[in-house]
């Protein structure tokens, strides 16, 4: 069990862990409408999980089957020094093997459907 828990979140750290606990509690209206889309193998079988702790980062969706990582973006990842975090955030997860697709909270909560097909193709 310790094997896939590792495996499961890169040996995230107790702080991470608490951290993204509070972030479930606490979900933006873009998180809350496609976590309704997508939870519970409603997306093609497969299990998502919601703020997801994997390394040192908080994952907004991760499906461990697909290694897929789902990040939601409100404007301030607008912001020239955000994007570059975010770019190099992208960078570690995908040395890590977890591919990850970017959407706008405009996109999820604007066209629901369009970005659940998106997602959904990507795993196929």
């Amino acid at each position: 069990m310790d094997s896939y828990k590792s495996s499961l979140s890169k040996n995230a750290s107790p702080t991470i862990y608490e951290r993204a606990k509070a972030l479930r509690k606490n979900m933006t209206k873009a998180e809350k409408i496609l976590w309704q889309k997508i939870r519970d193998g409603k997306l093609s079988g497969l299990k998502f999980r919601r703020q997801h702790p994997i390394h040192l980062y908080i994952l907004d969706f991760y499906c461990h089957e697909q290694k897929l990582g789902i990040e939601l973006d409100g404007q301030y990842h607008n912001n020239p020094d955000v994007a570059e975090k975010d770019a190099n955030r992208t960078y570690e997860l995908e040395e890590l093997g977890i591919q990850i697709i970017r959407f706008t909270n405009d996109e999820v909560i604007n066209n629901t459907n369009l970005v659940v097909e998106k997602i959904k193709t990507f795993c196929i």
